[in-house]
């Protein structure tokens, strides 16, 4: 691989800005605070099933603007704005969290929605932009980078925020993070976000876009509709999404409720984050093998892998409950955190630069618009499914065992996806 230049570099280092509110505000420390301290009085599974609804909800939320907010991008100088206003808007509800009491668990989870949506919706421009920085050739090799620096980058801020939650104990303390160690932690993700964004705000071009050709608001729903359209005429284009919408939802559920299941099934708090900060760690090299070996056998072959790989996830986190052993739990508990990590950059990288392959480059905000509602309605239902299922069972494991299927589906509709180099 040839040297990385200017704009490569900055765009991966915006990875390196949001990988910090993935850890700590929807990972890690966020669903801790959510469940220990915003949900004083609410029972575990009941908070697991808020927690989740409130994820869905945010998807919901984003989904629904993704694609005209792509189809506004596309013309000439309008990404670095929409991506620009919605950093600002995920920082700012980011760091409203600091004034949630115990017991405001309402109150926090519309906090909590609104800065997911920011951090969301800066990531549809910011995955578009790929089309931008790099030619075709490279987009496996970046787009994998940006995964790969972004879980080692990550940890600095949340290896700070460990150190907090160990050295701030407070009297009356409920749970294993003090109300002063969380928001901490919410300004330093804060700052990390915005400083590692600098770079993207002053160095990454808009390269492709589209040209106004009268209204800018008629023209942009013009084209909405046209690439809608055009999406359902594509046959390799449309069976990706379809596949995408399946696998990724499972990705996303097990990214976003790990961390509450495994208080539901007697973890302990410092056990989780011990955890988390390993999966950071090791994702850092596997996201970069995937990359490399994307080139060898296809950016398909190797999101067949990751497929593979989080089955097996679903099946060793259904058993663990059942495992009378607390060490031997926390034993699978490990083999889970190393096979995620093994596999959650590599799939959602390669997944983003495959699609980027497929799409018109001057439409790329647009397309990705669309691939965010596929991913987001996505993510709608598979926290939805894994709560509700253990909301009605008793039992949040039969929730995680629901979330085989999405895999299911998943690699059936890719076998129906040709890579360009196949057409």
């Amino acid at each position: 691989m040839s040297k990385m230049d200017k704009q490569e570099i900055s765009w991966i280092l915006y990875d390196v800005a949001n990988s910090a509110f993935v850890l700590v505000m929807v990972t890690a420390i966020m669903p801790i605070f959510f469940k220990d301290i915003a949900s004083t009085g609410v029972e575990g599974h009941v908070s697991t099933w808020n927690w989740g609804r409130a994820n869905s909800i945010a998807s919901l939320l984003l989904a629904f603007i993704a694609p005209v907010l792509g189809a506004f991008a596309d013309h000439k100088g309008s990404k670095k704005k929409f991506i620009t206003s919605f950093i600002l808007l995920g920082l700012l509800f980011t760091l409203l969290l600091l004034f949630i009491k115990p017991g405001q668990w309402q109150f926090c989870l519309i906090l909590f929605v609104i800065a997911r949506v920011g951090w969301a919706g800066a990531n549809i421009f910011y995955d578009s932009f790929l089309i931008d920085v790099t030619s075709k050739d490279r987009m496996d090799w970046i787009s994998a980078s940006g995964f790969g620096w972004g879980y080692i980058g990550s940890c600095i801020p949340f290896i700070g925020v460990l150190a907090l939650v160990q050295l701030i104990k407070e009297p009356g303390q409920i749970g294993a993070i003090s109300l002063t160690a969380a928001k901490l932690s919410f300004i330093i993700v804060a700052l990390w976000w915005f400083l590692f964004s600098l770079p993207l705000f002053f160095n990454v071009k808009q390269k492709h876009y589209i040209k106004r050709r009268g209204n800018l608001i008629i023209d942009s729903f013009r084209n909405l509709i046209q690439t809608a359209l055009s999406i359902f005429t594509q046959r390799n284009l449309f069976f990706f999404l379809l596949a995408y919408f399946f696998y990724i939802d499972g990705v996303g559920t097990i990214i976003t409720m790990a961390t509450a299941y495994g208080r539901d099934i007697g973890l302990s708090t410092t056990f989780l984050i011990l955890a988390i900060l390993v999966i950071q760690i090791v994702a850092f090299p596997f996201a970069l093998l995937y990359g490399k070996l994307a080139k060898l056998f296809s950016a398909k072959t190797m999101i067949y892998i990751g497929i593979i790989v989080y089955s097996i996830i679903t099946f060793v986190a259904f058993i663990i409950p059942a495992i009378p052993s607390n060490e031997i739990k926390k034993v699978l508990f490990w083999v889970l955190s190393i096979l995620v990590a093994s596999s959650q950059g590599g799939i959602q990288a390669l997944s983003r630069s495959l699609f980027g392959k497929l799409i018109p480059p001057e439409k790329s905000a647009e397309y990705f618009g669309f691939f965010n509602i596929f991913g987001k309605f996505a993510a709608i239902l598979g926290p939805f499914i894994m709560g509700y299922v253990g909301l009605k069972t008793g039992d949040s494991k039969y929730g995680v065992l629901s979330i085989f299927i999405l895999f299911i589906f998943g690699a059936i509709l890719l076998s129906q996806v040709k890579e360009q180099k196949e057409v």
